[in-house]
């Protein structure tokens, strides 16, 4: 069934998987990452400003234009396709030691990631970026690795979360419609405690709770696996905890002087859109200048 959206005719996420020939899991990538655009669903879809984030839905325009490409749906597919740190090594020609060290080091950021029964952390990589990347730095396929990255890893050094986190909230923020719920996206990343302190009303950290985007989905539910889930999701390292702490303050200035009333009165006319934010990344990192490039 298609829906009216700001004049536009618009497709369930459903509908338009099946219509995109994609699984779920290809069709969650694919808007994650821009290769079909979404947009937010009508006034009459829209849950209430106080709830749950906006759903989304597919312009009927952008379906028919996926579909018009050259090698449809096949070609779609190929620039969804993830791989394991193993399948990344044999793409790149290299060791599964030397490519694991390369995945901590931040060389290349992970798309999507799942937990095992073990509570093992399983990433995933886009394999067009793999390949772009074993294309781009061949002098990191051999050789010693540079002096930088060799003393981030003997350090302990694990980036890999951080990419994770960083290319998430971007995209994340990308969609948030208002300054509540690009300061939400935000949050969701920080400990609790790092929120409290930040967000010191209780009724703006109820607002962001309620407005907390989905930054993955979980299947095992272990107990294991919720522990390694969640340490995924959340900021660790006190760089990238402040960071999040000065972008989260700057936006609930932004939400407070836009929209001062929404934490206590939630039926308070929405907003405008915000550009989206791009968190701090390895490719920022004094260990990876003269490397990533």
């Amino acid at each position: 069934m298609t829906v009216m959206c700001d004049g536009r005719q618009t497709l369930a996420m459903g509908r338009a998987a099946r219509e995109l020939e994609l699984r779920s899991g290809e069709f969650e990538l694919a808007t994650q990452l821009g290769q079909v655009r979404t947009v937010p669903a009508g006034p009459e879809d829209r849950p209430g400003r106080a709830g749950p984030p906006v759903r989304r839905r597919v312009p009927a325009e952008e379906i028919a234009r996926l579909q018009a490409e050259p090698g449809f749906p096949e070609a779609l597919r190929e620039r969804l396709h993830t791989l394991t740190t193993n399948e990344a090594a044999t793409l790149m020609g290299i060791g599964p030691g030397r490519a694991l060290r390369l995945t901590r080091a931040g060389c290349v950021s992970p798309v999507r990631f799942y937990v095992n029964r073990f509570g093992a952390v399983v990433w995933l990589y886009l394999a067009t970026e793999i390949a772009e990347f074993a294309e781009r730095q061949p002098e990191l396929m051999q050789g010693s690795t540079p002096a930088a990255m060799r003393v981030m890893l003997d350090n302990g050094q694990d980036w890999r979360a951080r990419e994770w986190r960083s290319r998430r909230v971007a995209q994340l923020m990308g969609q948030a419609d208002d300054p509540w719920a690009s300061a939400a996206v935000i949050a969701a990343v920080l400990p609790p405690e790092e929120l409290a302190s930040v967000a010191q009303d209780p009724l703006e950290r109820t607002l962001l709770r309620r407005l907390r985007p989905a930054l993955a989905s979980m299947i095992t539910a272990t107990s294991a696996a919720r522990e390694a889930f969640e340490r995924v999701l959340t900021a660790e390292e006190f760089d990238e905890v402040m960071w999040y702490r000065v972008s989260l303050s700057r936006s609930l200035e932004e939400a407070r002087r836009e929209d001062p009333g929404r934490p206590r009165t939630p039926t308070a006319p929405t907003t405008a859109a915000r550009p989206p934010l791009q968190p701090p990344s390895l490719r920022n990192s004094p260990s990876c200048k003269g490397v990533m490039r």
